[in-house]
């Protein structure tokens, strides 16, 4: 019996382990994707987490000095996967793991999720490799994932002695979830920064393909309001609010802090998204440090990427919440 206790506690250990309500659970998981290969060989682990019937890969990794600064979890934009975080094969993510980097280097356990890709709108079309990030009347896929990560996965791996602040982060489609997820989780998130995102209460998606469609994200945003899709000017900007959901974490006592990411230029998310989702937040009570608001250039694609402007004041913002 001890000899399986020692060989289930370093499955564990190894990241072959995590399961819905059962941390001992050994669940072989997804297929290790190459990029995931590559994360393993640069020192990250990976577990996997039984939640809403799915098996869902997390990576991780952590300080060898213990949590100093808590846990980071990051999620990734819509079309992307967590392993874009720890491992950079472009130019064009490679700020994303300088974040992670620093965030390791100053203290923090870091935590990367992946989406599924079995999200469907209101007609059942699939949406593609996104987060679960629109309120429906139908259970959510990802809060029982991240939920399960803060409460269960991350308080068996946090070594004696280490910070218990959970911070939350996320970009495009995993902003608007970090939101979601920030709001019902109100409780289990000490801090959460939005990046190039929006209001997970005000908008739906559309899932009809598109000839512009890229390969594994389906159809179009559009604002609750305004019915118009997210990428136009002014998009998310209304007289009223009158087609909000019900906001989630209404019976909570807390509070989480927040600080919005973004660019003005954003051609994705436009800024008036960005604008919706802080007016909501700060009609709620959740405290906020003003937003780092880039700009300059022409409104382009570019300007809705992660840019490595965000990465130091994203992190001081949460060092700054240490209780």
């Amino acid at each position: 019996m001890k000899l399986w206790s020692m060989w289930l506690a370093l499955l564990l250990l190894l990241g072959c382990g995590g399961g819905g309500g059962n941390a001992g659970d050994v669940l072989p998981g997804p297929a290790v994707t190459a990029q995931e290969s590559q994360c393993l060989a640069a020192g990250w682990q990976r577990l996997i987490i039984d939640a809403a019937g799915l098996q869902r890969a997390v990576l991780w990794k952590a300080p060898p000095a213990g949590w100093s600064r808590g846990a980071l979890i990051v999620l990734h934009g819509g079309g992307g996967q967590h392993a874009n975080f720890c491992v950079a094969n472009s130019s064009t993510i490679a700020a994303q793991v300088r974040l992670t980097d620093l965030a390791l280097a100053q203290g923090s356990a870091v935590f990367l999720p992946d989406s599924s890709d079995r999200i469907t709108d209101t007609q059942g079309r699939l949406c593609g490799k996104v987060w679960d990030d629109e309120v429906r009347a139908r259970p959510n896929l990802d809060l029982p994932l991240l939920e399960h990560l803060m409460a269960v996965s991350m308080p068996a791996l946090r070594p004696a002695g280490s910070r218990s602040e959970v911070f939350l982060a996320g970009h495009s489609s995993g902003g608007y979830m970090a939101v979601r997820a920030a709001t019902k989780l109100a409780d289990r998130v000490t801090a959460f920064a939005p990046v190039a995102s929006g209001d997970p209460y005000g908008w739906f998606r559309d899932c009809t393909p598109r000839a512009s469609d890229r390969v594994n994200v389906f159809g179009a945003a559009f604002d609750n309001e305004t019915r118009l899709q997210i990428i136009e000017p002014g998009a998310c900007r209304a007289a009223t609010s009158s087609q909000e959901k019900p906001w989630d974490g209404a019976t909570l006592a807390a509070r989480p802090a927040w600080r919005a990411f973004h660019h003005v230029e954003d051609g994705i998310n436009d800024v008036s998204c960005v604008e919706k989702v802080s007016a909501q937040l700060r009609a709620r009570g959740y405290p906020e440090t003003p937003a780092l608001r880039l700009s300059g250039g022409a409104r382009s694609a570019d300007a809705h990427a992660w840019l490595d402007s965000y990465n130091q004041p994203l992190l001081d913002f949460f060092a700054a919440q240490l209780r």
